[in-house]
């Protein structure tokens, strides 16, 4: 038959195709993303499908495989997967640059290489001595563990079948290339087709495999967001590289929660497992500073305290500055504006400033009385009592309204040495004591100022 090529231009975002250049996408209004490439398609007549070689079967007679699950030999890592690694499973690891990605896939190789389990490194960026002084320093050498420096695909495809791995790392997608295509690696076309190319032979084989891929300046994952579809589970690698800790959570997980975080930090020997994150993200509080208040958030099944830092002070200017970090701006908005009208706090000629001690983002209505009382202690001067935890969500009239597993999250401030805590009311009919932890109900937010000041 007789081929046609013709040039269309895609986007670099989406991977929407226009005859012509625009300056904007149609479709997600990116500017500057339509990157001109070559498209090959066959012509003639399309030939009558066959009949399909897989059958469709009743789902209560799929036999399960003798290993649902295996362990990576990291905790944190595993909690987030869900339990462990599954078997045929396409992860895809994204991350800014610079913030451990590598160093975290070649620990979790190294940890199923002492399993017993044989695994390839495949990497588009790095040769193969650069990995070795790495896993050197990192002390992850071992001989189940195999490192190769290829970009083609074919080339890949090819040495898996040779080395039969058990567990499959790309580093990174974004740099896998196939001759079959005219475009560059990194364009939406080779990203696309490296994906699925990977996809089917994860699926058909059962080689779990982890794709690492780059993060664009708004940090979203380079490439199409059909990367994001194609894959069972997609992590971020959260964290400032000026800080010690990382946060491992997962966006999309089609074999576990997405609500469930890891927390590593950054050492000389590479990435170590947080036990305790709530140790960690209270370390170096300042006790009897207004402005500072602890409250409990829960990512997954695991409840985590974390301090919330306000700075309330006259606006220099005519318009009063809201910078917040580590929460939702348009919450601690929408709170501020409650204060001002049921506490009466005239707070709109001031500059508000808001942060998350130690770097983690936290997005759960539970903390809303914390971001109250926070803003309240710096308003008004006045520091919260020595080990006080409050938790609690705020509606617009005020009211405070209760939230879900309330028992876990006393128990981990009884654990961490907390005295007091100002709960929701609501809460205190359903909820059992934590023995040791005195706890007092608040119906509206005028009952916690008046508890905590």
């Amino acid at each position: 038959m007789a081929k046609s090529s013709k040039t269309v231009f895609v986007c670099q975002a989406c991977g929407y195709q226009v005859p012509r250049w625009m300056g904007k996408c149609p479709d997600c209004g990116q500017w500057d993303c339509l990157v001109e490439e070559r498209q090959v398609k066959a012509g003639g007549v399309t030939a009558t499908a066959g009949p399909s070689r897989n059958q469709p079967v009743a789902i209560d007679t799929v036999t399960r495989g003798s290993e649902d699950r295996f362990s990576t030999g990291i905790g944190e890592f595993d909690r987030v997967l869900g339990g462990g690694l599954v078997p045929g499973s396409l992860v895809l690891i994204g991350g800014d640059p610079g913030i451990g990605k590598s160093t975290l896939m070649l620990q979790v190789l190294h940890g199923l290489a002492s399993l017993g389990h044989k695994v390839l490194y495949v990497s588009g960026e790095e040769s193969v001595r650069q990995i070795s002084l790495r896993s050197r320093r990192l002390e992850t050498l071992s001989a189940n563990l195999l490192v190769v420096a290829e970009t083609d695909l074919d080339s890949i495809m090819a040495m898996l079948k040779q080395v039969d791995p058990g567990v499959l790392v790309i580093d990174s997608i974004q740099t896998m290339f196939n001759e079959g295509l005219s475009s560059v690696p990194g364009s939406v076309s080779q990203v696309r087709e490296a994906a699925m190319r990977l996809m089917l032979v994860a699926k058909k084989t059962g080689i779990p495999t982890f794709l690492v891929g780059h993060v664009t300046k708004e940090g979203a994952i380079a490439g199409p967001r059909l990367l994001e579809h194609m894959v069972d589970t997609v992590l971020y690698f959260e964290g400032d590289r000026h800080h010690l800790f990382r946060i491992l959570r997962a966006v999309k997980n089609r074999f576990g929660s997405t609500n469930e975080i890891g927390v590593f930090e950054m050492s000389e020997k590479g990435l170590v497992q947080v036990a305790n994150p709530s140790a960690i993200f209270l370390s170096g509080r300042s006790i009897n500073a207004p402005g500072s208040v602890v409250t409990t958030c829960i990512e997954g099944t695991r409840p985590i305290l974390v301090e919330l830092q306000a700075l309330v002070s006259s606006a220099s200017f005519g318009t009063p500055r809201r910078t917040i970090l580590g929460l939702d701006a348009n919450r601690v908005a929408l709170l501020v504006a409650v204060m001002e009208k049921k506490l009466g706090m005239h707070l709109m000629g001031h500059d508000i400033f808001m942060n998350v001690a130690g770097g983690v983002r936290v997005g759960e209505p539970a903390v809303d009385v914390g971001i109250v009382s926070a803003v309240a202690s710096s308003f008004l001067d006045q520091p919260l009592q020595e080990h006080t935890l409050v938790c609690g969500e705020v509606g617009l009239t005020g009211e405070v309204r209760a939230v879900g597993q309330l028992e876990s999250r006393l128990r981990e401030a009884a654990k961490m040495g907390f005295k007091r805590c100002v709960v929701p009311q609501d809460n205190l009919r359903q909820t059992g004591r934590v023995k040791g932890l005195p706890v007092e109900g608040a119906a509206t937010i005028s009952d916690v100022i008046e508890a905590l000041f």
